[in-house]
């Protein structure tokens, strides 16, 4: 939003919505966001300092990405969902913004299926003890 809000030092940042936090930002320590939170999701890669962590900014906000001009790489690379995009180059920068979604009438809970997948695909917060118990019943 045309703020300095931190320096990265690492292997990167991962921008990503709710339903993209659960692939690439969950393997380096982003949280499981419930696709009815309107947010952004900044998640550091290898981050150089322990105190860097997951952030999540409202959905309406503008995020810049800058390389610095005396950064110690001479480029990076951007990559969305895998597949890289470009380069940028010492004094670039990228601009992330969050697309308007089209809305869609859903007759269930928002957020009934997504609990029902993070509990089935990611065995969210179970234990083997716990998971014996629930098939037995």
């Amino acid at each position: 939003d045309g703020e300095f809000v931190t320096l990265v030092e690492g292997d990167g940042v991962i921008i990503s919505s709710p339903t993209g936090s659960t692939g690439y930002s969950l393997s380096c320590g982003g949280p499981v966001v419930s696709p009815s939170v309107p947010c952004t999701v900044l998640t550091p890669i290898a981050p150089a300092s322990l105190s860097f962590r997951p952030l999540l900014i409202s959905e309406l906000s503008t995020v810049e990405i800058l390389l610095p001009s005396k950064a110690r790489v001479g480029s990076a690379e951007v990559v969305m969902d895998g597949r890289e995009m470009g380069k940028l180059e010492r004094g670039g920068k990228v601009v992330v913004t969050t697309a308007r979604p089209i809305p869609v009438l859903n007759v269930a809970g928002l957020d009934r299926d997504w609990f029902e997948a993070i509990n089935t695909k990611l065995k969210w917060n179970a234990r083997d003890v716990e998971q014996a118990d629930l098939e037995e019943g």
